[in-house]
Parts: C-alpha cells; structure tokens; sequence
C-alpha cells in the first residue's frame, strides 16, 4: 500500500478530527487557517480540497496499527502533527518569499506577512492543545506529557533545519555532510517524530518504538532526496510545478551541493556565479542543468534516495512485529521512489 493510498484510508476520521481542532470561530484568522489547510477559498466558501496529502499524520496512525495499537485513539496526535507541520509551511512561505504553494496564493500574499506569522503561531498552539486531547481517547497523562516532549522535540529540530536552510543560502562552501545535517532537521525529525509517536501510543516495547523511529527517520530523509529529484526534473504534471523550479529559487539541494563539490573548476565558478545572483534568468537554467549532467547529480541523488531507503528497510526488518505489518511499511518505504514490490 502506498503513501497516497494510506493517506485515503485514514482520511475521513483524520479530516473531522482536524476539522474539530480549528473550530468554526468567526474570527477571520480561522478562516485564513482553514484556507491554508484547503477547505475554503479566500471568501470562506468551501471549496474542493487543495490540502497537502496528509502523509506524516498517515505515517502515524500506520505505526499505531501496525504495533496493534487502535489508531482511531491516536487520532489527535496525528492532528497535531499535520497542523504543526502547516504552521512550518505557513512560516517558510514568508521566509522563502514563496506567493504560492498547491497552485493558490500563500496567506502572507493575501493577508500580509504580520498576519501569516500571527496565522502560523495559531496553528503551532492549535498543534499543542489538539495533542492534549489524547486524554479524551483513553491515553493516561504520562503517556501524553511523553508525546507531547517528542513533538516540541521534533518542533525544535525543525527550526534548526529551517535556520541551516536559511544560513546555506549566501554560502558556496556546503559539503553533502552539511546538507544532510540540514534536511535530517528539516525534513526527517518530523517524520521520525509521526512514526515513532504512532509506535508509542500503540506499544509500550522501546525496542519497537526506537526501530520504527529510525525507520522513520530514514524514510523522511529519502523523501527529501526525492522531492529534490522532482523539484529540477520532475514533470509539471506530476508534481503541480514547473520544471526546475529549485534552480530558479536559487535552491540548494543535493544535486547543486554534488555539483559544487564534484564539478571541474571552471564548471563550480560557472555555477557560484549563477547562483550568486538575486535571480536565475530562464536562459541560464539550462546551463545550470548541463552542469548537473556532468557530475551525474541525478543518478547520485537517486542513489542516494535508493540507500536511504535501503537502510529505512533495515531498521523495520529489526522491529517485532508481525510479517504482514512489515510488509505494509515496507511497502509504503517503497512506494516513495515509485517503485512497486
């Protein structure tokens, strides 16, 4: 089973928990939120949903189930993990500068960047408080004080992500290393956190809970690979974006920080100074590209996604649980890189 297709089968419940968790206040700020999560369009009507595909709340509820735990009472720890992740978007599209995101305009380009970084506040405490209502779902305080110290833990780590991000944008000197460092922030702490709660409040064996962690953690790291694979060659129909859209926002990531370390001097300069600049002009993307081509960037970065996954399966075969649930997870590791098992 697929990322996209687990997504639909937790859908209905995860939507009305989350659906719950904003409320139906008349203040605009949650109509901004439930804009953002695409349920309404800038009016406040509701629309057909433009939301994101739910796969770190999916993760979650997988990781429950899959350790025997019953994952309608993980139920609000998914929530509040899909709205703190939200929150993050809601910043890093003021951060990035980014008027769009899923082919609509980006709060902050509505309603102005105060009011995007009041918006993404909201949600983080909504994150929070939707989380606390594991009590509710028959979890006892201690199990949701420990549940609540690994999503602020992964919180934290998200924003050193998003300041190494930051920090590597007027910088030429990024090794792989380094950038590794940066998206196992960013990126993997989340999806590390989604899997290893989802074991949590379905198991009380750390063995199990520590495997699928790493599991986890492996798996946002190859998720990240790829979504750099797809932000230069992927194709717009695929992914609801223009080619090359990372070269254009002068991104980077894993293929540009090979090229950087691996291209011949000349080449690097070329490509220093291209990224150097406030803009990348269209006529010089395909020279950025023939760059990347003659370091292999993509079939290095496929490698790379390949040996991430590779280990995120190693870390699952390590857990107890029962073969068909492996199987499942395995599956959903897979499926990542479109592959078929």
């Amino acid at each position: 089973m697929g990322l996209e297709n687990l997504s639909a089968r937790y859908q209905p419940d995860l939507n009305t928990v989350l659906i719950s968790t904003v409320g139906n206040t008349s203040l605009p700020m949650y109509a901004m939120i439930r804009y953002h999560m695409g349920w309404v369009d800038a009016s406040g009507e509701p629309r057909a949903a433009k939301g994101g595909k739910l796969l770190r709340p999916a993760l979650c509820l997988a990781a429950c189930e899959s350790v025997g735990g019953n994952w309608r009472s993980a139920l609000p720890a998914a929530a509040a993990i899909e709205i703190l992740h939200n929150f993050t978007l809601v910043h890093d599209d003021i951060e990035d500068g980014d008027r769009e995101r899923r082919g609509i305009p980006t709060i902050w380009a509505l309603w102005g960047e105060a009011q995007g970084i009041n918006t993404g506040d909201a949600m983080h405490a909504l994150a929070r408080l939707a989380l606390l209502k594991l009590e509710e779902t028959g979890y006892p305080p201690q199990k949701v004080i420990r549940a609540a110290r690994m999503l602020d833990e992964a919180c934290l780590r998200l924003c050193e992500g998003q300041y190494l991000d930051i920090a590597y944008e007027s910088r030429t000197d990024i090794e792989v290393p380094d950038y590794l460092t940066m998206i196992e922030r960013k990126t993997a702490a989340l999806f590390a956190c989604s899997v290893e709660m989802g074991a949590f409040l379905g198991t009380d064996d750390e063995a199990t809970i520590e495997a699928l962690g790493r599991f986890g953690r492996n798996l946002g790291l190859a998720f990240q690979v790829q979504d750099d694979i797809l932000g230069i060659w992927g194709h717009p129909e695929t992914t609801g974006k223009s080619s090359a859209t990372d070269i254009r926002k002068r991104k980077k990531t894993l293929p540009i920080v090979h090229a950087l370390r691996n291209a011949s001097a000349d080449l690097r300069n070329d490509l220093i100074r291209l990224y150097s600049g406030h803009t990348i002009a269209e006529d010089d993307i395909p020279r950025i590209l023939a760059i990347l081509k003659s370091v292999d960037a993509h079939r290095n970065a496929i490698e790379t996604a390949e040996r991430y996954i590779q280990q995120a399966l190693s870390e699952l075969a390590k857990a107890p649980l029962d073969p068909s649930a492996k199987d499942r997870l395995a599956s959903l590791a897979e499926s990542l890189l479109g592959r078929d098992r």
